[in-house]
């Protein structure tokens, strides 16, 4: 029934104002209905566009739906900036463990569980729900300006060491979230103390 509604008209959109458009459209939808909902024909008429437009930059629904999550990450990322190393840290992991029991928790879950054969948009997946090295380098580049550690953590897998440490509480325990305890034993009992301990070396 809600796929007879009329959606906005076509418009003459083209190159990277349409491609917003549609991703905007299909985030629009996988908030509503999840990535089991998710329909080339809903996202197309939400964009007003056409199937066409869309297959032309995405293959399939698979590839779509990972693009439209990227963009609603990127849009809401930014990297926390409390004054001090411990701060960041904690800010940023309780906000992912926050956001993977939210709705996007659950729209992350269904794009695992169809994509697991497509190694390529598995990756990208992962990598946004890493929030990517960059933001995580961006707390590090800050602590090192500030004096709390040394150029030398400025690694991307040192960098990303506590969401690693995250995401295996969620694949090796099956948690939707984890205790807030997990979080704090996280970074005070590991991650700190790699730190500071890779800037203590010569």
């Amino acid at each position: 029934m809600t796929d007879e509604s009329p959606g906005p008209a076509p418009t003459r959109r083209r190159g990277a104002a349409l491609e917003q458009a549609i991703l905007r459209a299909a985030a629009d939808e996988l908030v509503e209905s999840g990535y089991p909902g998710l329909s080339m024909d809903r996202v197309a008429k939400r964009a007003g566009t056409n199937k066409n437009a869309i297959y032309r930059r995405w293959p399939n629904r698979a590839a779509l739906g990972v693009a439209a999550y990227r963009q609603m990450v990127e849009t809401e990322m930014k990297a926390p900036d409390t004054g001090e190393l411990r701060g960041d840290v904690l800010t940023l992991l309780r906000r992912i463990n926050r956001d993977l029991s939210s709705p996007k928790g659950e729209i992350v879950r269904g794009l695992l569980s169809s994509i697991g054969d497509e190694p390529e948009l598995l990756a990208q997946l992962h990598e946004q729900l890493t929030d990517g090295a960059g933001v995580w380098l961006t707390i590090l580049g800050r602590a090192v300006a500030r004096g709390e550690i040394r150029p030398e953590v400025l690694h991307p897998r040192v960098a990303t060491v506590a969401i690693t440490l995250l995401r295996n509480e969620y694949i090796t325990r099956g948690l939707a979230t984890a205790p807030d305890s997990t979080i704090v034993e996280i970074v005070d009992e590991v991650y700190l103390p790699l730190l500071r301990g890779r800037s203590a070396n010569p």
